[in-house]
């Protein structure tokens, strides 16, 4: 039976504007294979306004507005509402799913975490991009969805599209999870990758600026707190233990220097930024590791994570950790595994 998911959009950045692209590029698509398809009701943005329509907002005309930087580009219609208050539209609007994909804050999670909880209260799941919310309130998150029957879905907080967490949660269900290994940061994965070719860090930085994987602010990744972030989420989720930033043993890479890179190649060994997580025990920090490891092989912005288990060893999926597209189809595989209206 053919379904309308009915979608409020929280953030119109580039994770919001690749999930509207995918909509529209793949409608067809998805319709012959999911008998699935979806409107946007809702738009929320951080300093744009909001915009509502019952009947479905026109994607290409968002994307458009989106392009523009102004919501006041969007075509007026008479049943569209411009600058309803966030909340709420959040609580009136009709809709099945509230899709989070503003950018993370995790000093408090807020607003984020009041439109998540609002949307919940209101009968609507929850999609997210955003890490602040998981990162900071996994446990009570998932007491007040599992309150209204409702989900609360995170796959596009960790490595983007590619499925960490679906593979943790689905692939290796009966197995136990003994630890985490992982490089969850593509900005400096792609440092380290130039400094092996020969580059200082500086330059390499710089590079990745040019590039646009990392902020003209590069202190979040560099110094290790965007996958010290990710360890949280896996740890909540993953070992059902949430954690505060302050308790991960956290270091970057800003330290290492050519001849950091050079001795451990001497060696037969790579540097790589790994975040590491136990039941007991979590951290990101810069490690030598041996050329044979699977993680020693993933070069440039690619992301990789290791599963140790107790039947199967080790398992390790590697894939792109970021981008418009990639994280814009994280929130599209979990739209699509909600159960349908």
């Amino acid at each position: 039976s053919h379904v309308m998911m009915r979608i409020i959009l929280v953030g119109l950045g580039n994770v919001g504007q690749g999930l509207l692209t995918l909509l529209h590029d793949k409608a067809e698509s998805l319709q012959q294979r999911e008998a699935f398809s979806a409107q946007i009701v809702g738009v929320v943005t951080g300093r744009r306004g909001t915009l509502y329509h019952p009947d479905g907002l026109d994607i290409a005309a968002l994307l458009d507005a989106a392009a523009r930087g102004t919501l006041d580009a969007y075509p007026d219609s008479p049943a569209l509402r411009r600058d309803l208050p966030a909340l709420t539209l959040i609580q009136e609007a009709a809709a099945e799913v509230l899709v989070e994909a503003s950018p993370t804050n995790f000093t408090d999670a807020q607003p984020s975490l009041d439109y998540c909880y609002t949307a919940l209260e209101t009968g609507k799941h929850v999609v997210m991009a955003n890490k602040g919310p998981i990162a900071l309130a996994h446990d009570e998150l998932m007491r007040r969805a599992a309150l209204v029957g409702k989900q609360v879905l995170f796959e596009g907080t960790v490595m983007a599209g590619t499925p960490s967490i679906r593979l943790a949660r689905e692939g290796l269900r009966g197995a136990q999870l003994l630890s985490v290994r992982g490089i969850l940061n593509g900005t400096t994965n792609y440092i380290l990758t130039q400094m092996e070719n020969g580059l200082p860090y500086a330059d390499a930085l710089q590079q990745a600026q040019a590039l646009g994987y990392a902020e003209t602010d590069p202190s979040g990744d560099v110094e290790g707190w965007d996958a010290a972030g990710k360890v949280l989420i896996l740890s909540a989720a993953l070992f059902g233990h949430p954690r505060r930033l302050a308790e991960i043993d956290v270091q970057g890479i800003t330290h290492l220097t050519p001849a950091d890179i050079e001795s451990a190649r001497a060696a037969g060994e790579r540097w790589k930024l790994i975040a590491t997580l136990t039941p007991h025990a979590a951290s990101v920090r810069p490690q030598r590791i041996p050329i044979t490891d699977p993680l020693a092989g993933v070069s440039g912005a690619s992301n990789a994570i290791t599963y140790e288990t107790d039947t199967l060893g080790g398992v390790t999926l590697i894939g792109r950790g970021a981008g418009r597209i990639e994280t814009g189809y994280a929130l599209l595989t979990d739209i699509l595994s909600l159960p349908r209206p």
